[in-house]
Formats: C-alpha cells, sequence, structure tokens
C-alpha cells in the first residue's frame, strides 16, 4: 500500500459522501476518516471538521479540485450524469 497523505479536511458527512461518490466514479484511491468519537460524543467534529481524506502524493491536487469545485458550485456541473 502506497503512502497516503492528508489530502483536505471535510466540512460535514454530506460533502463527505458527495466527495467519495465522486472519487469512486473517477477511481481515485483514498482513505475517509471522520473525527468522531463515540466516547466524546462527536465533540471533535464540532472542532476539527467532520474529518479528512487522504490519498497517495500523485492524487492530492486531483482531489483538491474536486473539492474545491465541490464547494464552488452545488455539484451538478461535476458529476456525470449516465
Amino acid at each position: 500500500m502506497e503512502n497516503y497523505k492528508k489530502a483536505a479536511t471535510l466540512d460535514n458527512h454530506f460533502e463527505a459522501q458527495l466527495l467519495e461518490s465522486i472519487l469512486r466514479e473517477r477511481n481515485v484511491p483514498h482513505l475517509m476518516r471522520s473525527y468522531h468519537d463515540t466516547a466524546f460524543d462527536g465533540l471533535f467534529q464540532t472542532q476539527k471538521g467532520w474529518g479528512y481524506v487522504s490519498a497517495p502524493q500523485g492524487y492530492l491536487d486531483e482531489i483538491m479540485e474536486i473539492l474545491s469545485d465541490l464547494r464552488q458550485s452545488d455539484a451538478s456541473s461535476i458529476v456525470e450524469s449516465e
């Protein structure tokens, strides 16, 4: 397994789901990690964001571009309709 680096912090669960859907569709290797901790009932998510996405170094720029587009639009221009 390649060395995965943190690509970006995700704001919420919906952003994470949408980004993951797009990355899977484009076959981009990635890992999603939530900051939710059951012992603290999600306390860290209010301070740090929902979580983060990590990927091999070669995919970080692509992920950041996709995430930037997601945050600037309603995502309809990013997700290709079949």
